[in-house]
């Protein structure tokens, strides 16, 4: 019992102070600021969310092209699958992309998908030598706890919301009420105002302390 709270408490802290504070900072337009977010996104060996979120999820949310947008009617079991899984693969086609823009190769050390695959072998390496295999897997054990918390998340803070598409194929612009909102004081102090997501989608570069809530958004 004492194991399994180690490895929980391990991986709600990866969320709330890894992931979560991680996105904030990935948000910030200053280099060491975004460093530190890739640092801490190490903690859940997710470091691709960088990518995928801010060049990603916040172009396609609320649209069928967005893996972390939950469908209505999805399972969460299904939407963590299909989000987990075509997320990472939709953070590779994207880092893909701004190389092939910018003439450089995929497999280089400019591709930062592929630094962040290296970086994080080398963090479970260094894991398994000083501390061995149990402590290693316990380490896999609570970074899957992690973003498994971050994708439940991203479950309810999308479910089912839609953008409509214009004539031209466009979506039209992200507005409050395309995301859930959870304005509760315990949400906000543990979560750095994460759960006022309805501001964060149409700002994003609204540093959290400032996001707003609103009035006849879904909640």
């Amino acid at each position: 019992f004492e194991l399994v709270g180690r490895i929980w408490s391990m991986g709600i802290a990866c969320t709330a102070l890894g992931i979560n504070v991680g996105h904030e900072l990935g948000h910030r337009g200053k280099k060491y600021e975004q460093n530190l977010s890739k640092a801490l996104l190490l903690s859940t060996l997710y470091m691709h969310f960088f990518i995928e979120h801010n060049r990603g999820h916040h172009k396609r949310v609320a649209t069928e092209d967005d893996p972390a947008t939950a469908r209505y009617g999805e399972m969460v079991y299904a939407f963590w699958f299909r989000s987990v899984i075509f997320g990472y693969i939709s953070a590779w086609k994207i880092e893909a992309e701004r190389l092939k823009k910018r003439n450089l190769s995929v497999i280089s050390i400019h591709n930062e998908m592929l630094r962040f695959q290296i970086i994080q072998l080398a963090f479970v390496g260094t894991i398994y030598f000083f501390f061995g295999s149990f402590v290693t897997l316990c380490f896999l054990a609570a970074a899957t706890i992690g973003f498994s918390y971050l994708e439940v998340v991203n479950y309810i803070e999308h479910y089912g919301l839609l953008r409509e598409q214009k004539e031209n194929g466009r979506y039209e612009r992200c507005q409050p009420h395309h995301s859930w909102n959870a304005n509760y004081i315990m949400s906000n102090l543990a979560l750095f105002h994460l759960e006022r997501h309805s501001d964060h989608h149409a700002n994003p570069i609204r540093r959290y302390q400032s996001l707003r809530n609103f009035k006849d958004i879904p909640e």
